[in-house]
């Protein structure tokens, strides 16, 4: 089952994740209508423990805005999934509570673990790679990242999670601009420590899907080797971020967070010692899949 689509019929997926927002529709396996908003709930839940009711309800006005615009496109199954921001805040509930009477469809807080298996199963079903080719998956988000060994014909076989992504790490230690060299391997310290103990199974092939490998596309092209992140460290240590996002055409809302998200995927590509090849996909993408495939069984 494993990145197939099926049927015409439009299937809808909301993400509510620490920094976005975003809506993917897809019919047939191509996507129809793709939105997103900014809304960085996991700089409140960083701050003070919690998502403010300020942001809950500008949550609720975005879910309930893309809710409609997915059954305007013909959506009759859409699902609300909520990442990090369920899982972190002290208000979790009350999040879910409003999203759930804004989108009027099943809304559910999805597990590290789920987070991680729906990004492998995105990812590698839109790259195809040969079926039985150990393949590793890193997805850096805004509140926390996953990486994820296994096949395309089997799924995952070894993951693992860590509660720090890009808007956590930077509300933590990088809120100068630039950030600095020192500021930078501070960073970097941190991160290594969430990921001591870890041994991946070695991949053959290493996937990185996400608004921070996106981004990083924009600087370097598709691979992110050892190389190039160190290339990245120093740039995104001297560089003020709206000069990155002038120079690169990296969207405003993206640039602030950046260096943690290079700092987050240098650490997994050492991790696993195999290049990124950044790639599309993610959770949004596997969700829509299995989504469909559920409607089909049904």
């Amino acid at each position: 089952m494993w990145g197939r689509h099926h049927g015409g019929v439009p299937v809808g997926v909301i993400d509510v994740g620490s920094n976005t927002v975003r809506l993917l529709v897809v019919r047939g396996g191509r996507p129809v209508l793709s939105e997103r908003e900014m809304l960085r709930l996991g700089a409140d839940v960083e701050r003070d423990g919690r998502i403010s009711d300020q942001k809950l309800a500008q949550a609720a006005g975005v879910v309930g805005g893309y809710a409609e615009d997915a059954r305007s496109a013909g959506v009759e199954e859409l699902e609300v999934l909520i990442t990090s921001p369920g899982r972190q805040a002290a208000n979790g509930d009350e999040l879910h509570e409003v999203l759930a009477l804004a989108a009027r469809c099943p809304v559910r807080v999805v597990s590290s673990a789920e987070e991680g298996r729906l990004a492998f199963v995105g990812a590698v079903g839109l790259a195809t790679p040969p079926t039985r080719r150990t393949v590793a998956v890193v997805d850096v988000g805004g509140g926390s990242a996953q990486v994820v060994v296994g096949t395309r014909r089997d799924g995952p076989s070894w993951q693992q999670s860590i509660d720090l992504g890009s808007q956590r790490l930077t509300s933590r230690l990088l809120t100068d601009e630039p950030p600095g060299e020192w500021a930078v391997r501070r960073a970097s310290a941190e991160v290594a420590r969430y990921l001591t103990g870890l041994v991946p199974p070695t991949p053959r092939t290493a996937y990185a899907v996400g608004g921070s490998a996106r981004a990083l596309k924009r600087i370097v092209g598709p691979r992110l080797g050892a190389e190039e992140l160190a290339y990245l460290l120093d740039l995104v240590a001297s560089t003020p971020a709206t000069e990155l996002g002038e120079r690169y055409g990296i969207a405003a809302e993206r640039t602030r967070t950046v260096a943690a998200g290079t700092i987050i995927l240098a650490a997994f590509q050492q991790l696993l010692d195999a290049p990124l090849k950044v790639v599309r996909g993610g959770l949004r993408d596997g969700a829509v899949a299995e989504l469909a495939e559920r409607r089909i069984a049904a």
